[in-house]
Order: C-alpha cells, then sequence, then structure tokens
C-alpha cells in the first residue's frame, strides 16, 4: 500500500478531530475529484512502520475521535489487503476510536468484504459533480451516503444501509 500524505486534526473527514490516512489508487477517477494526485496506485510513498507509529502517535491523543481513510479509494485492490489488517490492528488497540472509510464504491459492493466489521461509518459512491452540494455534511455529492456500518450490519435484511445522518 502507498499513501499521500496523513493529516492531523482534521474536523471535516469525519466526526470529531481525526486523523486521515490518504492512500494512493482510485479507478473511479471522477470528473473534478477533489485529489485526483491520488488515482495512480503507484504514486505516493510505501506505507512504512513510521507512518503507522505516525498515526498511532495521533491516536494516542483522548482527543482524537479516530482515523479515516480516503484518498485515492481505500477500496482499491492495491489498498485492501494492508487496509484490512492495519483497520483490525488499531481497532484492537483502539477500541473506542471510530474508523470511517470513504470509497466511490457502493454498500452494496463492499458490504460482505471482510473489512467492513472494522468500519463504524462508511461513506460510498462516487462523486458527481452536478451532484454537488457544498452544504452537505461529510460529502461532496447528493448521491454519496453517509452510513452508519455496524447498525447496517446487525439490520442486514433492511431495505438499505441505515444511515449515520441525513441531509
Amino acid at each position: 500500500m502507498r499513501y499521500h500524505n496523513i493529516t492531523k486534526d482534521d474536523m471535516l473527514n469525519g466526526d470529531g478531530l481525526r486523523v486521515v490516512l490518504w492512500v494512493a489508487g482510485c479507478t473511479h477517477c471522477c470528473k473534478e475529484c477533489h485529489n485526483p494526485i491520488t488515482w495512480n496506485p503507484d504514486g505516493g510513498v510505501p506505507f512504512d512502520e513510521d507512518a503507522r507509529q505516525e498515526i498511532f502517535d495521533q491516536l494516542d491523543k483522548s482527543y482524537i475521535s479516530g482515523i479515516t481513510f480516503s484518498g485515492g479509494d481505500p477500496f482499491h485492490a492495491a489498498n485492501r489487503p494492508e487496509i484490512r489488517s492495519f483497520m483490525a490492528e488499531i481497532k484492537e488497540k483502539y477500541p473506542n476510536k471510530t474508523i470511517w472509510l470513504y470509497t466511490g464504491d457502493l454498500w452494496e459492493n463492499v458490504r460482505n468484504d471482510a473489512a467492513v466489521q472494522y468500519i463504524d461509518v462508511l461513506v460510498d459512491g462516487e462523486f458527481i459533480v452536478e451532484e454537488k452540494d457544498a452544504t452537505l455534511r461529510w460529502k461532496g455529492s447528493r448521491n454519496q451516503r453517509v452510513i452508519d456500518v455496524q447498525e447496517s450490519l446487525k439490520q442486514e435484511d433492511a431495505a438499505g444501509p441505515v444511515l449515520y445522518c441525513a441531509d
């Protein structure tokens, strides 16, 4: 897995103050994407022990609510195995911190991925510039959903995912 940046004390990519890992690799290539530099899975730098420790140093702080995985797309094939194991490690080490994940894929396509068990909130769907709305909370376009993953997994037979917040 490769990444472009680790953002500290972020208030825009999830609830509370967060650390954000911006991974490399995305096949969605949304028109007017806010971060096209992350599309190439060979871009950025390798995710190494120093990067892992930098994130743990942030998660050690009591005022940090959790981590957000963004990019790029954390569910890109180049990222899935390492993202999954890193999320498991975070949940074990920091059970009271939340994990948010942004993906251009849809909940219906990723809900059976083994990584989903570690995610608290998933923002799904490609960014669609024609549905862009700057007033939305935690997402860029109206088609995207902010999903309460754990509630959605409990209510798997429901008509759709349980939304974390309604706009």
